[in-house]
């Protein structure tokens, strides 16, 4: 399945076959999906915790205020952002550099500028939220692709998540997605906002358009 027919085919799953587990071949694919995403200075937050044992789901599915998609999908997937992820950026520009992507005096500057601006708890989180989501929606394409379904959730104890599982401060939970193959009951893909509602075609300094008044 081509991109564009991925996008268009996607939609928000709530119930699940529970009888069709993901293969672990499936799993490996849509987290690489996830990995092509972007990220600022190519930091890489997102982090990817699959929780696919029946038990397991079931406590997950007490976290996750007793929905019942949490525990019939056959893999739930929580992404996680790692808001130390500029501690590691060295590691990251060096195999950069080592690409031939940039050299050795750019490799050294994006180290300092990222060591300056991420340092900030207030940025990194920002930039944790933003690339985990961004991974997380290359996840939901791809899995579309791969005859999948998915539901983004947000509706978890993010703090009961961690204890449970033991995920450490640094890791900021961002969104979870159940994941497998469609079952009967799942509404189709709901209407969206017309192009015309939510595009400015032409913007240009200081003339008034759609988005100038609340």
């Amino acid at each position: 399945m081509d991109t564009l027919t991925a996008l268009h085919q996607r939609f928000s799953a709530n119930h699940f076959d529970t009888s069709k587990p993901v293969s672990p071949e499936l799993l490996d694919q849509l987290i690489d999906a996830a990995r092509q995403a972007p990220s600022s200075f190519n930091q890489q937050h997102a982090r990817y915790f699959a929780v696919q044992d029946l038990s397991a789901r079931q406590t997950l599915r007490t976290i996750a205020y007793n929905q019942a998609k949490v525990e019939e999908a056959p893999l739930v997937i929580v992404v996680l952002g790692d808001l130390h992820a500029h501690t590691h950026f060295a590691d990251i520009a060096h195999a950069d550099q080592k690409a031939g992507i940039y050299d050795e005096g750019l490799a050294n500057y994006f180290i300092q500028a990222v060591q300056n601006g991420y340092a900030d708890p207030a940025r990194a989180h920002d930039e944790a939220i933003r690339s985990g989501a961004l991974a997380a929606m290359n996840i939901m394409n791809a899995a579309t692709a791969l005859g999948l379904v998915t539901g983004p959730m947000i509706g978890f104890d993010q703090a009961k998540f961690k204890e449970t599982f033991h995920i450490a401060e640094r890791y900021l939970p961002v969104i979870m997605l159940t994941v497998g193959y469609n079952a009967p009951g799942n509404w189709p893909k709901k209407t969206r906002l017309s192009i015309q509602s939510l595009l400015v075609r032409d913007g240009r300094p200081q003339k008034p358009h759609a988005f100038s008044t609340n």
